[in-house]
């Protein structure tokens, strides 16, 4: 999910906040709109090993140096439900949240906030997502636990799984919105500048 003050075309962060040098990960592409892994449901992950602590490792990277809050594996190409989230943008340590097999058992109110993609740079939209959602989910090394979020953390749990589900933001807008969204992303790959 990008962080509010993404610019308008969707450019990453280019001086290295303190959260990308101390995050031990490689930073990976982002994928756009437009690409199939965005749009079908991920794999659940079975195998809790190194790889996947290093893959979380560079999601934290590539989300930081994006300016983001939240990322989905399938963002960065990669078909599994996994998502890392952080509303804090790295200034604390501790925020940092790993969601492996993340399901949500409950979610209560209703919010109507502006929202952003990684994956749909540029483009916000109004969503109505609930205030509070609890999750279930594993961590990187297969332990189930579950995590409550209220307004800004839960609207990132929510868009992040919905990710895991290949669910973007854009469905959650009005048609007219979306229609209209989708033909400036058209234009925007004619032009080669998507």
């Amino acid at each position: 999910m990008a962080n509010k003050s993404t610019s308008s075309k969707g450019s990453t962060v280019t001086a290295e906040t303190p959260a990308v040098a101390a995050t031990k990960g490689k930073i990976c592409p982002i994928v756009k709109y437009g690409d199939p892994v965005l749009e079908k449901p991920a794999a659940t992950i079975t195998e809790f090993d190194t790889e996947l602590g290093q893959l979380v490792e560079d999601m934290f990277a590539s989300m930081y140096a994006a300016n983001g809050v939240g990322l989905a594996a399938p963002q960065i190409g990669k078909s599994i439900r996994l998502a890392v989230v952080d509303v804090t943008l790295g200034k604390n340590p501790e925020a940092k949240i790993v969601l492996v097999n993340p399901e949500i058992i409950h979610a209560e109110g209703e919010v109507r906030e502006e929202e952003g993609c990684l994956s749909v740079p540029g483009f916000r939209g109004y969503v109505v997502r609930p205030q509070f959602v609890t999750v279930r989910a594993q961590n990187a090394k297969g332990e189930t636990f579950e995590i409550r979020g209220e307004n800004l953390l839960a609207r990132a749990f929510c868009h992040e799984i919905d990710h895991l589900h290949g669910i973007l933001f854009l469905t959650h807008l009005s048609m007219l919105k979306r229609d209209l969204i989708k033909r400036k992303i058209k234009k925007l790959r004619k032009e080669g500048e998507w």
